[in-house]
């Protein structure tokens, strides 16, 4: 069984998990706002949010409006995310000792609870514990922000590593996904916007337009097509 590297404190890291056998995790739009709203309230070391609680409450906008909720310190820094129809991306950085492995333990263990339970089936719903890779440089972190936002394209232009693909009418589709924290990052205002940091001004001079990104990523796909599809 192989070791996980120890995951050190004020350090980012990219983690992700997938459906067991590749299945899907995500069958409609309840199932993500559940996920969604597991990573606003297991990212609180003194919660004690009863997830039974929640059979009535599907969005995190709901729980807000119907509550008064004071959050306790939280466990983990989110700096994007992304949820896909069979797995999860997310940029993480622990504030404590095993804050991720605690954060991603609750968070995906209550999904899994929420999703068996609402399926009528038993059983591991992701493929293991979550994998994580560390993120050492401030331009490998921009570069894993600019991944975890763009990943959603694949779930409508799946030529999109191939360099395929209209600019506009990607960037129109990807502001309408709801699902990630790509409108938080370029300021739309929504409740959802409470998941995440400020990772802009930390780490951004200047943050890019939406279309550069999208423009960059796609040269980057066109001239290494032919090695990315090895």
């Amino acid at each position: 069984m192989a070791t996980r590297p120890p995951i050190a404190d004020d350090e980012w890291y990219h983690c992700y998990n997938r459906g067991v056998d590749k299945r899907l995790v995500f069958m409609d739009e309840r199932d993500c706002e559940r996920f969604l709203l597991l990573l606003f309230l297991c990212n609180d070391t003194d919660s004690r949010v009863d997830l039974r609680e929640l059979e009535h409450i599907h969005t995190l906008e709901t729980f807000l409006a119907r509550r008064e909720y004071v959050r306790g310190a939280p466990l983990v820094e989110i700096g994007a995310y992304a949820l896909m129809q069979n797995h999860i991306h997310i940029i993480l950085k622990q504030y404590e000792e095993n804050g991720i492995g605690l954060f991603m333990q609750k968070v995906f263990t209550g999904y899994t609870m929420y999703f068996n339970k609402k399926c009528a089936r038993t059983g591991a719903l992701f493929a293991g514990s979550y994998k994580s890779k560390h993120i050492s440089k401030d331009d490998y972190f921009k570069q894993a922000i600019q991944y975890v936002l763009l990943n959603p394209i694949e779930l409508f232009e799946p030529n999109w590593k191939k360099g395929v693909g209209n600019i506009r009418a990607i960037e129109k589709r990807l502001r309408e996904y709801r699902y990630s924290s790509l409108p938080d990052f370029f300021g739309r205002k929504r409740p959802e916007a409470q998941i995440t940091g400020d990772i802009r001004s930390e780490y951004f001079d200047s943050v890019p337009s939406l279309g550069r990104m999208l423009a960059e990523a796609q040269a980057y796909y066109r001239e290494n097509a032919k090695y990315l599809e090895r």
